[in-house]
This record gives structure tokens, C-alpha cells and sequence, in this order.
């Protein structure tokens, strides 16, 4: 359920506080009044100026310097080493300045008078000066608390649209009461006191998530949540009547409880929900209403309305499979059959968070997950008619399963080799669905007209081909996202269609913003076009003004917010997409609009400090802040920080993005000689290299260590194109390695680099722990046996595609059976690199995505072929993420520990 509220959970990156202060200003759309002490080169080849030519920091007051402002990110870079770092004499002590020393007083006593003077002019004009004020770069040194105990974290508050009651509503939990926010009328308006919300026992309800029926008349809350997966778990669902102050369960509560998901209708106060995997609808949220069983197969291994862990995991990154019609007429939903999934067990060694705790037998997880060749789940499309069936006559005794189509299609794949990746009501009775096979080579976009009275409405048409011979045209994979969006009927020029938005890529191989009007067209016309990507899903329609609204990778390091209008005849032109963000220095934004386009919070996320403003889509001057962060700029300019350098890096003709991660005052002329620590994903359509502000555990090897820390988004990462994408389809792992070894050996050339201390380390996608193809390339890269590398870490790593889950893998290296050599090619298949290295392996064995047996099967080649110079570690029952039991911080400890014992600290003098 996509609820609107989240109450009692504190966001671990500082979420809305329940004393969520509102402060309204004329300052337009700003960067930070203090950015982070780093310097911005941009995009394209880096030179980078010697730090050799100053001692120290030197504010000048010159047309030059005063032409950099702190606004702009544009910083001197601090220069170093001074004398005493470099062990030279002080010019005082020389001969020859002794002899000089007469002369120079003389010359000294006039310049002493001078600076007098200015001083009493600088202190007068002081008092006058409005201008922008300068900070030198802090000196306090950074530590391993500072990164862990939120020193650094910034504070994004996230508004809770409330699109039930109008636009620009939004909702606020403060002083026990849920309230709402109106931004058009400025007003305030108390929705709920939470001590009205008990359970049938009269305790009062701890609310997990809630949201608002479309009548405004109840309120949905989900309690006693208990986890399953990443996106998925369970609770027991209440109906509170706001008017009346009444609160009854929606089933009856169970302990653990069994309801998977709920949500309204998007109009009246319908409900459908998912219980024990079986899909109910409850026409009526008032109390004694009888529910509709849709389905009665549900069980362990058969879901309706709810995704199985591997569709969840790789497809939809939510718990429901179930989408209502506009009209609330008809629930679309998938079934899944995992009976045929082979079964994964793990064992959990210690259930409880006391690592003291001694548990004489294991317990174990047992899940269906499908790898590479084997069965995937049986997925089947439905549709139930609601309005139908309430149309019958109860003492016909009609059933549900009399009202509930099973969609077809021609050409559709056979089951065992179909995946269904969206389904999208683009009308009250027209559904969109797209299909691809486990390649994802080959697919097609299916609509389906449900109103009719014939017999064939079951039946599809494919409107849209896609792959290899459809849309994408190139040997690549069609990707998986969730992009349709329905074009709005209040849109005039729209009234009574069925058009909708989707992203595709361009004949270019570019993913861009494209219009099907009507439905069942087959040719995109697009709304942008370019060599830059339009990022994620479509933000939002204003359709008072016709204007689509996006985030685009423009340039691909950066994100900012655009809008273009819809066209409403074939032949308009593509226009120029309008920027809502500044674009005139590297910036990295996301937006989250109101359901009708009318507002939004803009996130600003770095290079500078990160801040939250909600903006009027129509009033410039309207400008609500919500974070500042005015604590971290403060603790910014305290503590040093890492220099962050943004270049590229060409190999085999392709244009990499690179980001250097500097010590503070790093002299780099080549007289000391600094270790190289390359960090790496490298993951399919990922990206580590861009323009937000983060200091992790990273900034800590640079300040810390004196380290420099790279990062090269190689062949296979995203936001530059198909052309950089493909090369990877068949073959993962094998031109990323490449990559990463070509831009070691051209940083083992640069002067301030220490050719004997060159690393590797990798593990998940920062932000969404997915996959660890960090850990699978760092041990790709030890494979290859380079020779330029001395040491490599890998956290959770795959060591072999056939121990990963099928969609994913499938993806990018289609079936074992039909790619064979690939998965040999792909895999760790020799170890004895790993005897050329220092190499760390660590990996929790609750790892319910990269399975634990990734590292037992590395940890046993090294056994067969006596590698041993390496270490291991295993963090009991964590999973993916290291958190178990203290895991995350003692992870990152154990890292830092590996890197000094193997390197030492900072650099060394030639």
C-alpha cells in the first residue's frame, strides 16, 4: 500500500520530525550558504592544478577571487605541502638572508605601516560589507565516529502528499494529532487525534503506515508490521471512521499477523487486500461489510495480488501486484505459482540481537529461489469486475471466479519463459501490460479493451514490439522499470482518449519521454531527445498547462528537474525542455510532485550541502523551507574534507566518468607518492560516479589514511546510453574488468601515485544495497592476474552467476543451457591471482540475496588450489546489508584495520 503516512519510525537519514517547523522566504531557488571545502572541475578530461605554489590557503581579495563565491562551488583548493611538511629550512636560517636582513627592515617597517593602515580601513569597511563571506577549509580531524554517528548526515525531510484532500495538501503527525497541511490556503486543519485509533480491546493503536479513503471518510491503518523482505511484510489492518471516531479490523488481528497488503479504491471507500496469499475486495469500509473472496488457491507457494521474493526483488521493488481501474470498477492483479521454484534454505544461527546469547539449534529460512536454468514462478494476469458483479443478483448465487478474466494474448511466450514487467490502467477499462522473455531480449506491449460484452475482451493486442527486433533495435536487454503513465482526462485535448507517457529508448539508444495517443499506437512520438537520459519514472502532468514533468541525467552525472509540454498534434515539433533547477553549475537534484503537478519538494543533494524547499509550480516567490541544514554547514566548515575531482577516462574508445577523492592539502607534484584505493559497482545501468553530497566511509580512507580513493563507472553503467550498456549483454563482468584495470595502470603513471599501493574494493550499490557486483568485480579484477593491483577486498560478492537469482541474471546472460561459455567466462573460474595479492572476503551468512554459498564456493577453490595468503571473515546471520549484531560498523572497522596493516597510512616520501 503506497500510504501516506509513516508514524513512530525514525528515518535513518533524518526524516520529517513530528515538530516539523514550516519558515517561508523570498529567497528563490539558492545553493547552500556554505558548500564543502572540495573543487569542481566539471565534466571532460581533468588537468589539475599543483598545490606546489602557495604554504598555505591565501584569500586574495581580487577581481579573480571575488568572482568565486561559496555559492557557486567553485573553491580555491587548499595548497600544500608548506615548508615544514616538507622538511625544508625556513629562508630565516639561510646565509645569504642574514646579509640581507638590514635592507629588509627598512623595507619591513614601511610595509608594517601599511598594512596598518589597511587594517583600520578593512575594519571600517567590515561594518559596511554585505558581500558573501569566505571560510578556509576546516582543520579538525575527521575519525571513524564521525562517519558512523550522523556527524555528516544530512537532514532530507519528505512530505506526505495527501492527493484525497486536493492538491498541495499535505499531512504532518504533531502534538498527537495527524494533521493537514494546505499550502494554497495556508491553513492548518487537525485530521485525526491518535488517541481516537484502539484496537477491539481499547489500546490505542501504534500506526505503521496510513492513508486517507478517497471520500475523506476513514482512514486506513496498518499496525503490528512484521518484516519479510526488502519491500514486503505483514500487519494487521484497521478502518478508523474519522467522523464518528471509530475504529474496527478490517479481518480479524493475528499474531503474527497474516494480511500482506491493503488499499483503497481510488474512488468511494472500496478495499482490496491480500490475506494468507488469497485477494479480497470489501466493497464498503463500513463496519460488518462482507468481503469478496476474488481467489481461494492462495497459499505457501501460490500468490494473488502479491509478488513472490524473486518478482519483488527484481521486477516491481514493492509488495502488491494488484492495481485498481480509475473508476474503481476492476481489480487487475497477477497470480504466481512458485510451486515448481526450487527451495533455498539458510541457517539463522542466533535469532536475538545479544551476540552472548548461545542457541544450541538452528532454525532455518527456507525460500523459493529460482537461479540461472531452473523454473521460474508461473506468472498469470486477472482481472476482476467489481462493478459486474455487484450488479448481479445475490440469489443467483454468482461466484467471483464468473466475473474474473484470465488475460491472453497471441505471441505470448510460454509461460516458463514469460515475465510479465508492468500492468498500468491507462482508462477505466483499457489496461496496458508489457511481457518479456527471460532474456529480455524480446517482448511485447499488450492492450487490452475490458468493457465490451464479448467473449474475446480477454484477448490482447500487441501494440508495441520490443527488443532486439522492436523499440530497442540492438543486441542489448529491454529493461525492466515501470514507466507508463496515463495522460490525464482533465487534459482537453485528451478528453475520452486512452494516451499515455512512457520512456523509451530513441533510435540513438538514449531513453527519452514518448507519447502513444491513443493507446493502441505503435509509434512513439517522442517529447525529448538528446544525448542525455530522462532518469527514473515520469515526476508528474500538470494538466492545466499540458506540461509533463521529468528528471533527467543531464550531463549524466548530474540530475536536474525539467519540464516540456504534452504535443497535441502528431506533427508539433520537439521542443527544448524548460530546466526548474539551476543548470548552470554541476548540481544533483530530485523533486517529489503533488498529485496534480501544482507543487513540489525539491531536493538539492549536493555538491554543496543538501537542502529541502517545497516550490509553488506556479509562484515563483513561493518558497516553504524545510531543511537548511544549517547544523552540517556549520560542522562542514569545521573538519577538513577530502578535494572531490570529477574528469573522464577513455578506454577502447568509450568515455568514462571518473570521480578522484583527494586527501586535504595532497601535494601532488610527485614528491610523495600517495596509495590508490579504486572503488567500484560497476553493476548493469548503475552509477557511483555523480555530483551528490556524501561523506562516508570513503571520506574517512581520504582524510583519515590520506588516501586517494577513485571511482570509474566503466562498459555496462548507465545514464550515457545503450552504446555504453550493451557491450556488457552475455558477457558480465568481462569488459568492466578490463576497464578497471586500463584506468589502475594510467593512475599508476601519475606522479603522486605509489605504483606498490594500488587497491580494489567493492560491494553493494551504496544507497539500495542491491547486488554486490562491487564484490564480484574486485574479485574479477584479482582474477585477471594484472599484476598492477596489491591488494582487493570483496564484501558478499557473486563468484558465480549460477548461485544468483534467475530474472536478474537471465537479464544480461540469458540461460546457462544457451550461454554456457558466458557463465564460465563471467564467474570466478581461476584463483590463482588471489595468490599475487593481499585479498579480504567478508560476507554474512543471513544473506538472503547473494547467497553465503557464493563465498563457501570461492573459499573452496582456495582451498583445492592452496591459496592462502588471504583473509575471511563471516558476519553471523546478517544479510546483504552487515547490520546483525553490530555488523555494519565492525564491517567498515575491519576494512580500515586490513588497509593499515597492509599500506600503513598516508603517503610516502620518494
Amino acid at each position: 500500500m503506497r500510504l501516506s503516512g509513516e508514524e513512530g519510525t525514525p528515518s535513518s537519514n533524518g526524516g520529517l520530525s513530528n515538530t516539523l517547523e514550516m519558515r517561508q522566504t523570498n529567497e528563490g531557488l539558492v545553493d547552500p550558504l556554505i558548500t564543502r571545502p572540495q573543487v569542481y572541475h566539471g565534466e571532460g578530461p581533468f588537468d589539475a592544478q599543483s598545490s606546489d605554489d602557495e604554504d598555505d590557503l591565501v584569500v586574495r581579495h581580487s577581481a579573480e577571487t571575488e568572482s568565486i563565491s561559496l555559492l557557486s562551488g567553485g573553491r580555491i583548493p587548499p595548497s600544500s605541502p608548506g615548508r615544514a611538511e616538507r622538511a625544508e629550512q625556513s629562508p630565516r636560517l639561510h646565509p645569504e638572508a642574514r646579509r640581507q636582513n638590514s635592507s629588509v627592515r627598512l623595507l619591513a617597517l614601511i610595509l608594517g605601516g601599511l598594512i596598518s593602515l589597511s587594517l583600520v580601513i578593512g575594519v571600517i569597511a567590515g561594518f559596511s560589507y554585505s558581500g558573501t563571506s569566505y571560510r578556509t577549509p576546516g582543520r579538525r580531524k575527521i575519525t571513524m565516529d564521525h562517519i558512523f554517528n550522523g556527524t555528516f548526515w544530512p537532514s532530507q525531510p519528505d512530505l506526505n502528499w495527501v492527493a484525497e484532500a486536493g492538491d498541495g495538501v499535505f499531512s504532518l503527525s504533531e502534538s498527537g494529532y495527524i494533521k493537514l497541511v494546505d499550502l494554497k490556503s495556508n491553513k492548518t486543519t487537525n485530521l485525526i487525534n491518535k488517541d481516537d485509533l484502539k484496537d477491539e480491546r481499547g489500546n490505542t493503536l501504534f500506526i505503521h503506515q496510513w492513508k486517507l479513503s478517497d471520500d475523506m471518510k476513514y482512514l486506513l491503518v496498518k499496525t503490528d508490521f512484521k518484516k519479510q523482505w526488502r519491500w514486503s511484510g505483514f500487519g494487521n489492518y484497521y478502518v478508523h471512521n474519522i467522523a464518528e471516531k471509530t475504529t474496527h479490523p478490517l479481518v480479524p488481528p493475528s499474531y503474527p499477523p497474516q494480511t500482506a497488503y491493503a488499499t483503497w479504491s481510488p474512488t468511494g471507500n472500496a478495499i482490496a487486500y491480500v490475506a494468507e496469499s488469497d485477494l479480497y475486495v470489501l466493497p464498503s469500509a463500513e463496519p460488518n461489510t462482507s468481503p469478496i473472496r476474488i481467489t481461494s488457491t492462495g497459499n505457501t507457494s501460490l500468490f494473488h495480488g502479491v509478488p513472490d521474493w524473486v518478482y519483488e526483488e527484481e521486477i516491481f521493488s514493492a509488495d502488491y501486484a494488484l492495481w485498481w481501474s480509475p473508476d474503481s470498477s476492476k481489480v487487475a492483479f497477477l497470480s504466481l505459482d512458485e510451486t515448481a521454484v526450487p527451495e533455498f534454505t539458510f541457517p539463522i544461527y542466533n535469532p536475538t540481537e545479544n551476540a552472548d546469547t548461545v542457541v544450541p539449534y538452528t532454525t532455518d529460512v527456507r525460500m523459493k529461489y529460482p537461479k540461472p536454468g531452473y523454473n521460474n514462478p508461473l506468472v498469470s494476469v486477472h482481472v476482476f469486475d467489481l462493478k459486474r458483479y455487484l450488479e448481479i443478483d445475490p440469489s443467483l448465487g454468482r461466484v467471483a471466479d464468473e466475473e474474473t478474466l484470465t488475460l491472453d494474448w497471441d505471441g505470448r511466450h510460454p509461460v516458463n519463459n514469460s515475465i510479465i514487467s508492468e500492468v498500468t490502467w491507462v482508462g477505466n477499462s483499457s489496461l496496458i501490460l508489457k511481457e518479456v522473455n527471460r532474456n529480455a531480449d524480446d517482448g511485447s506491449v499488450v492492450l487490452f479493451e475490458l468493457d465490451s460484452d464479448s467473449m474475446t475482451r480477454a484477448r490482447g493486442k500487441v501494440v508495441r514490439k520490443l527488443g532486439k527486433n522492436g523499440e530497442q533495435g540492438d543486441n542489448g536487454w529491454i529493461d525492466h522499470d515501470q514507466t507508463i503513465y496515463p495522460v490525464p482526462t482533465a487534459l482537453a485535448s485528451f478528453v475520452g482518449t486512452n494516451a499515455y507517457l512512457d520512456i523509451v529508448p530513441t533510435p540513438e539508444g538514449y531513453n527519452h519521454i514518448a507519447l502513444f495517443n491513443p493507446a493502441s499506437s505503435s509509434k512513439p512520438q517522442f517529447l525529448t531527445t538528446g544525448e542525455w537520459e530522462v532518469t527514473g519514472k515520469i515526476s508528474g502532468v500538470d494538466a492545466k498547462k499540458g506540461l509533463v514533468y521529468f528528471t533527467a541525467a543531464k550531463p549524466s552525472t548530474e540530475r536536474h528537474i525539467f519540464s516540456v509540454p504534452i504535443p497535441t498534434q502528431s506533427s508539433e515539433k520537439i521542443v527544448e525542455p524548460q530546466a526548474l533547477t539551476d543548470v548552470t553549475k554541476p548540481s544533483y537534484y530530485s523533486a517529489k510532485f503533488s498529485p496534480e503537478a501544482g507543487f513540489y519538494v525539491l531536493n538539492y543533494l549536493g555538491p554543496s550541502t543538501p537542502w529541502t524547499k517545497v516550490l509553488d509550480s506556479d509562484r515563483p516567490e513561493f518558497d516553504f523551507v524545510l531543511e537548511r541544514n544549517d547544523m552540517l554547514n556549520n560542522i562542514t566548515a569545521e573538519y577538513e574534507a577530502a578535494t572531490i575531482l570529477h574528469s573522464t577516462f577513455t578506454n577502447d574508445d568509450y568515455e568514462f566518468n571518473v570521480k578522484e577523492i583527494r586527501p586535504p592539502r595532497m601535494d601532488d607534484t610527485g614528491r610523495i607518492k600517495y596509495p590508490v584505493l579504486f572503488r567500484v559497482y560497476g553493476g548493469p545501468a548503475s552509477q557511483l560516479v555523480n555530483q551528490q553530497f556524501i561523506r562516508d566511509w570513503h571520506e574517512y580512507v581520504a582524510c583519515g589514511l590520506q588516501y586517494v580513493v577513485v571511482v570509474v563507472d566503466g562498459r555496462g553503467t548507465g545514464f550515457k546510453g545503450r552504446k555504453l550498456r550493451n557491450p556488457v549483454k552475455d558477457n558480465l563482468g568481462f569488459y568492466e574488468t578490463i576497464d578497471q584495470i586500463a584506468a589502475a595502470r594510467a593512475w599508476a603513471k601519475k606522479p603522486y601515485v605509489d605504483p606498490k599501493r594500488i587497491g580494489i574494493w567493492g560491494w553493494a550499490s551504496l544507497f539500495l544495497l542491491l547486488l554486490s557486483y562491487g564484490g564480484f568485480m574486485s574479485s574479477k579484477v584479482v582474477e585477471a592476474d594484472a599484476k598492477i593491483h596489491s591488494l582487493a577486498m570483496a564484501v558478499a560478492p557473486v563468484t558465480s552467476w549460477r548461485l544468483y537469482d534467475s530474472i536478474y541474471t537471465e537479464r544480461y546472460m540469458n540461460l546457462p543451457a544457451l550461454n554456457p561459455g558466458g557463465y564460465v567466462n563471467a564467474s570466478i573460474s581461476s584463483v590463482e591471482g588471489f595468490k599475487h595479492v593481499d585479498f579480504l572476503l567478508a560476507h554474512g551468512s543471513g544473506d538472503d540475496n547473494v547467497h553465503y554459498a557464493n563465498s563457501a564456493h570461492l573459499l573452496d577453490m582456495f582451498t583445492q588450489h592452496q591459496v592462502r595468503g588471504f583473509r575471511f571473515r563471516m558476519f553471523t546471520d546478517s544479510d546483504h546489508s552487515i547490520y546483525r549484531r553490530g555488523g555494519q560498523r565492525e564491517i567498515y572497522e575491519y576494512l580500515t584495520s586490513f588497509l593499515v596493516e597492509k599500506w600503513g597510512k598516508g603517503p610516502r616520501r620518494v
